[in-house]
């Protein structure tokens, strides 16, 4: 029997509340209370249960009765005038398993369960109303339904039962126009060079490919899997220094080389472990373990459904830390991301996408309950605002892992047995990889919306515990995670170099019906594949039975060259293993670099040719709280505060700090082993606003700030390794790939010159939107650099908070006349101006000089420079500590609002305690320092200009306000 549960809140209605919010934001005027009466959730259930054990179920599981009731009956009754909202078949629905899960340990005969929303009516709806309040508050058509009235079905088992049907796809004689009709429908994402290369691959055979020889190939050859742009051949025409260069692999002469170069002159004191190899980078940290890191983005998905992109982000590359070498433990995540501003106007929203703070809301809910329910702290990240991001959100995601020294490496042998461990294969994420490699539209919500995913972090958190006990009783060879591409990727690319037979019908499946190819290249989470000696199959299956975690069989790893798939006895794909990952043809482009447009004043120009609005005048106090009020700087506790920073209790510096533990800090410190004081620290830095003007200086200050960000808080220069994440728009696009080659390049030069190698990375091409109409949108160029520091002893961290009045202010580092790309151009709508100019020599040095001074115990406060400048910095570091400061001296170039809000790279603000003032000079030597000011007990901040006037007086209560109220304002959050 199929029945129906329905739960009211009582009292408040919080789902109403967001609903009219939410839709009063699309028609700015409160009405939606005028239409939604009351919500409901709830729960149909199908099963031989008695009435009176339904019951039981309700009370004791599904209903708080504290503040919900539960009405309970049979499915099918006519809930009158309300809209009843569900994921559509197939969709990963967590709650509805972890309820069938909870029912059948209690002994209740529950066959299979499905969540809804319910939303009561008030009346009826206009077409107008109608479209707003389903499209777009409602439900995200991509990965869920609408029901009017009753329920329409009588139960609720998904899928027929498949019969094998081996598809062939015709090739071999079709024309360019077909080729690529066949690549567009089947949403392959293959350019017309790689389905010739295909083409001709089954002429030399003789037949035509299967689908899921084709599939596979697509998924393997995908700008997501194989990186193809940045492993290409690019010709950059450089109009800067009129002259052009070739880079036959441009990550491995760019990114790569400049690892190497690093590597080579460490020589015997090289501390990397794996580079560019594994699932995430690794270095040395201690006797026992190493450390890993990784990034990765999951920006497409996002844009279509944003809890379930973000979701998944996070636990894909937690599954990338757990499948390096032979599996790290997580110990921390990071998390950057990158939306149009939250009070965007929504009638000009583009057709098809989503408004920013929905985005905003749903991808914060998604990293938020990933990480919290697996119990890895979040304890790091940032949040840029732009509108440029409007249709393509950005998500980085990353984890921190910590692995055994003695199961760093791994390897595949023949005859080894391929096992997947963890969740069922459903059809989530079909063509995920693909998707990823291609720009939206103002359909992609209607056409790839398969290629979204809901995460199950319970399961992936009892994979990770079988996991490592498997690890340390080496009961497998080798491991990695399904992720884009599902079993396709990770098997075939676990077979490179050998062969593999697998047999798909062996896979655990969510439900019935899915054919050979949805099985294969189905991106289901929350699962890994296990290279297991037969020998050692037996303890595994018990080890993973007894953590009621599934495990199978799917195949074996053999020394054939072939990949080979089967299904009930059926040959469905027979692959050539070297075509598969070599057969790719290179990628070959032009890629251009404009020079900047000189101006009359000798600085480079950027932008449009006129400003469309006359600049802003605006005082030195009122841009100070505009630029503290701009959503890239202003407080984001709203989101902080929803993460776990705390479990595991390895973090010693949060991500919000101070008297109040509420100001900035500039990087998260955790103390992993809590028999050591050894630590680490993670920064990132990024600023896609100088990207515009010169991609290459962004690049080079986008490392400046991830390494000045670990650096502030005690991390060793000396021992510090880089992440790097290109989002891009449409790199066929020669401007925008020559943007790319730019800062790749300046990512080699800056690395080698700061000895700070990169150990992991991750490209996100085609961030693009393309409307209607044919215009193209696309994101500004955008360059996430993460940082990975050691600290000798996090004892002798610092934080950025000022501890007490009477002590110095000092100024490290050159402020230059250096406005170009910078926020206060932005506020004050000004163009023009010199971009932040990186010194690469000098910059090593006054890192070391701050980190040997923080490491003696002199720096009572530091705090990196970066968005809004000196002005920035200082409110910043006296709102946190509730100390007040007087600057009486500005030094630098330029005028009084250059040296307040220059952006200038490399400077780090100390407070200074008088006795150790003497120490700290001698240890900066020549490099250039200011005595800047001094701290007070008044709560107030006082800047004084060139002439000795007080250009900025405002009290700390002012600046902190300015500071907090921008998100949740436009958020209104109580």
């Amino acid at each position: 029997m199929l029945w129906e549960v329905e739960i009211r809140p009582i009292g408040r209605d919080a789902e109403r509340e967001r609903v009219c919010q939410e839709f009063d934001l699309l028609v700015h005027a409160r009405r939606a209370e005028e239409l939604i009466q009351s919500t409901a959730r709830g729960y149909w259930l199908e099963g031989n249960i008695s009435s009176e054990a339904l019951s039981r179920l309700v009370r004791e599981v599904l209903v708080d009765p504290i503040v919900e009731e539960g009405i309970v009956g049979p499915a099918g009754t006519d809930a009158g005038n309300a809209l009843t909202i569900t994921y559509k078949p197939g969709v990963m629905d967590p709650v509805a398993q972890t309820v069938l899960e909870t029912a059948r340990r209690l002994g209740w005969a529950i066959e299979a369960v499905r969540t809804f929303r319910r939303y009561y009516l008030r009346g009826a709806l206009n077409a107008e109303d109608r479209t707003r309040l389903i499209g777009k508050v409602l439900a995200n058509e991509a990965i869920e339904q609408v029901l009017e009235g009753p329920l329409p079905v009588r139960h609720l088992s998904l899928g027929a039962n498949y019969r094998f049907h081996l598809v062939s796809v015709p090739l071999r004689d079709l024309d360019p126009e077909g080729l690529l009709r066949v690549s567009r429908e089947g949403m392959l994402a293959l350019s017309l060079e790689e389905m010739q290369a295909i083409q001709d691959h089954f002429r030399q055979l003789g037949r035509e490919p299967t689908d899921c020889e084709l599939e596979t190939i697509a998924q393997t050859w995908s700008e997501h899997c194989s990186h193809k742009t940045l492993k290409g051949t690019i010709t950059l025409r450089d109009g800067t220094l009129g002259s052009s260069r070739t880079y036959r692999h441009l990550l491995r002469e760019t990114i790569f080389a400049a690892t190497t170069e690093i590597r080579r002159r460490l020589g015997a004191e090289d501390w990397c472990v794996s580079v560019f190899e594994d699932n995430a980078g690794v270095v040395q940290w201690e006797p026992r373990y190493h450390l890993c890191f990784k990034v990765e983005t999951h920006n497409h998905p996002s844009a279509l459904e944003p809890y379930g992109g973000a979701n998944t982000g996070v636990g894909g590359v937690i599954r990338d830390v757990l499948g390096t070498g032979c599996g790290a433990k997580p110990i921390a995540n990071t998390d950057v991301f990158c939306f149009a501003p939250p009070d965007y106007p929504p009638e000009q929203l583009p057709e098809g996408v989503l408004h920013p703070r929905r985005v905003l809301q749903g991808v914060v809910a998604g990293v938020r309950d990933y990480g919290n329910r697996m119990g890895i702290p979040t304890v790091n990240g940032a949040i840029i605002f732009d509108e440029r991001y409007l249709a393509n959100p950005l998500v980085y995601c990353g984890t921190l892992g910590l692995l055994p020294v003695d199961r760093a490496s791994k390897s595949v042998a023949a005859g080894d047995w391929i096992v997947v461990v963890g969740g069922r294969t459903g059809r989530d994420g079909i063509h995920g990889a693909t998707f990823s490699s291609l720009e939206l539209t103002h359909e992609s919500e209607a056409v790839s919306g398969g290629a979204v995913q809901i995460g199950n972090a319970i399961t992936e958190k009892k994979l990770l515990d079988v996991l490592l006990q498997a690890r340390d009783r080496n009961l497998f060879r080798a491991v990695t995670d399904c992720g884009a591409g599902g079993f396709s990727s990770a098997i075939g690319e676990m077979a490179a170099g050998l062969g593999a037979t697998v047999r798909l019908e062996a896979a655990p499946l969510k439900y019935t019906g899915l054919s050979y190819t949805e099985i294969w290249i189905s991106e289901s989470q929350e699962r890994m594949i296990l290279a297991v000696p037969p020998e050692k199959w037996p303890e595994l299956q018990a080890l993973c039975a007894s953590e009621d975690v599934e495990a199978a069989v799917l195949g074996q790893f053999e020394a054939s060259g072939r990949l080979k798939l089967t299904y009930e006895g059926h040959v469905v794909a027979d692959l050539d293993i070297h075509f598969l990952h070599e057969g790719r043809p290179a990628v070959v482009r032009e890629a251009a670099w404009p020079p900047p447009t000189p101006r009359s004043d000798g600085a480079l120009y950027a932008g449009p040719a006129s400003a469309s609005t006359p600049p802003l005048e605006l005082s030195e106090q009122e841009a100070l709280l505009r630029l503290l009020g701009h959503y890239t700087v202003a407080s984001k506790e709203w989101v902080i505060r929803q993460y776990d920073h705390e479990v595991q209790g390895g973090s010693v510096i949060k991500p919000l700090v101070g008297a109040e533990n509420d100001g900035p800090s500039d990087a998260a410190v955790l103390r992993p082993l809590a028999d050591s004081w050894l630590g680490v620290a993670v920064g990132c830095g990024i600023n896609p606003l100088y990207g515009e003007w010169d991609p290459y200086a962004m690049a080079a200050l986008a490392i400046d700030e991830a390494v000045r960000n670990v650096v502030a808080v005690g991390a060793d220069p000396r021992r510090i390794a880089l992440l790097d994440n290109f989002c891009w728009g449409n790199v066929q696009d020669p401007v925008v790939l020559g943007a790319l080659v730019r800062a790749a390049e300046a990512c080699r030069d800056v690395a080698i010159a700061y000895m700070t190698p990169f150990i992991s990375g991750k490209d996100s091409l085609h961030n693009t939107y393309r409307g209607p109409d044919g215009s193209r949108r696309d994101i500004p160029h955008t360059l996430l650099i993460s940082a990975l520091g050691r600290i000798p002893d996090v004892r002798r961290c610092v934080t950025m908070d000022l501890k007490g009045p009477g002590h110095h202010l000092i100024l490290v580092g050159e402020s230059r006349a250096e406005m170009g790309g910078s926020l206060y151009s932005q506020i004050t709508r000004r163009v023009g101006g010199r971009i932040p100019q990186v010194d690469a020599q000098q910059a090593p040095r006054i890192f070391s000089a701050v980190h040997e001074a923080i490491m003696h115990g002199w720096v009572r406060a530091c705090h990196d420079l970066s968005e809004g400048g000196l002005a920035v910095a200082i409110a910043e570091m006296a709102f946190a500590g509730q100390v007040g400061a007087d600057v009486q001296r500005l030094p630098g170039e330029g005028s009084k609002a250059e040296r307040l809000f220059s952006e200038s790279p490399s400077r780090f603000l100390l407070e200074v305690a008088p006795e150790h003032r003497d120490a700290l000079a001698a240890v900066l030597g020549d490099l250039p320092w200011f005595e800047i000011g001094i701290t007070v007990s008044e709560p107030r901040l006082r800047i004084a200009d060139q002439n000795g006037q007080w250009c900025i007086w405002a009290s700390l209560r002012e600046l902190k306000q300015a500071w907090q109220r921008p998100l949740s304002q436009s958020l209104q959050i109580a």
